[in-house]
């Protein structure tokens, strides 16, 4: 008979300094993974809380007294012997100088170097998801009026948007192409991540990104882009986000959560299987994030961008 294994509950936060960067910790070498840089936290004892546990291990670790935020990411983990589960979260303030008490080195990362350093495999989906931008905005058709339309993309860039996806699907291919090179444009100057929905081919002569169909993912034999160059992928179920991770997709949307206009007919799967698909999958290099409650970006501009952050993130990115 198989011996049950052990669980345990282990909460970390996120602590990031007015530059932007993150603090890592690094493992002991009397503890297990000893070397290994990880999110400062630690096990929840028994009647603990996720918030009073690590509000008392930042204490008891870094000396500070910290303000717990919301979740950024759960990762589920199997080790020999027992499971883990890592509950991130994201710590808004905290009161005095974070140092190792426990005489464990310190050091401040930028987000975009976090994936140099060593870590437990738990850890790196965290990674994954802190490189992420909060919203994804996703056009609607660009209907009779293209200058008011891009006037909105570009009301939408100086608003905050640091991901976008062109999808017009409506238009003429020349149409279109003018459009996606208009749009290359806009968001080379915004500083702003650009993909474009499906047409590797236009992706790659534009040098931007792409928004890959789940049809695409199981007929594709490698990436279709070289690194540098983003590509997402457009999954419904578990076996969509298997190819997503196979392809080293940088990271997936799941869903529909609901019936949309770019899916006439489809009967959305619904929040609770969307959220056993992306507790299931669990592909090492996607960006994993806690399911809440998604609005889709498909129908028309947002006065303010609707694509936004939710008190509880989409699980991967919901849309």
């Amino acid at each position: 008979m198989d011996t049950p294994l052990r669980s345990i509950h282990v909460v970390a936060g996120v602590i990031t300094d007015v530059r932007g960067r993150v603090l890592l910790a690094r493992r002991g070498q009397d503890s297990d993974l000893a070397g290994l840089w990880e999110f400062p936290g630690g096990k929840r004892e028994p009647g603990e809380g996720s918030e009073e546990a690590l509000v008392r291990e930042l204490h008891e670790e870094l000396g500070i007294e910290a303000e717990v935020g919301p979740v950024l990411i759960e990762v589920p983990q199997e080790y020999p012997g027992k499971r883990l589960r890592l509950e991130v979260r994201v710590i808004r303030g905290w009161v005095g100088t974070p140092h190792g008490r426990e005489g464990q080195a310190l050091t401040w990362v930028a987000p975009e170097r976090l994936s140099r350093y060593s870590m437990p495999s738990a850890d790196v989906p965290v990674v994954g998801a802190l490189r992420q931008p909060g919203h994804y905005l996703v056009t609607p058709e660009p209907g009779a009026d293209p200058s008011a339309w891009r006037h909105s993309l570009q009301r939408a860039l100086a608003a905050g948007i640091r991901r976008v996806q062109l999808r017009a699907r409506s238009l003429p291919a020349d149409v279109y192409a003018a459009l996606a090179r208009d749009v290359a444009d806009d968001c080379r100057r915004a500083g702003v991540e650009l993909l474009i929905n499906r047409d590797i081919a236009l992706a790659a002569e534009l040098e931007v990104g792409v928004q890959l169909g789940s049809e695409q993912l199981a007929a594709l034999a490698a990436r279709p882009l070289p690194a540098g160059l983003p590509v997402g992928a457009s999954c419904h179920d578990l076996g969509d986000l298997r190819h997503a991770e196979r392809l080293c997709c940088d990271f997936a949307v799941l869903g529909p959560l609901r019936e949309t206009a770019t899916h006439p007919g489809a009967t959305p799967p619904g929040l609770g299987r969307l959220c056993r698909i992306a507790r299931t999958g669990r592909p090492a290099d996607l960006c994993h994030r806690r399911p809440g409650r998604g609005r889709p970006v498909d129908s028309a501009w947002p006065r303010r961008p609707r694509c936004r952050r939710d008190p509880q993130p989409l699980a991967m990115t919901g849309r």
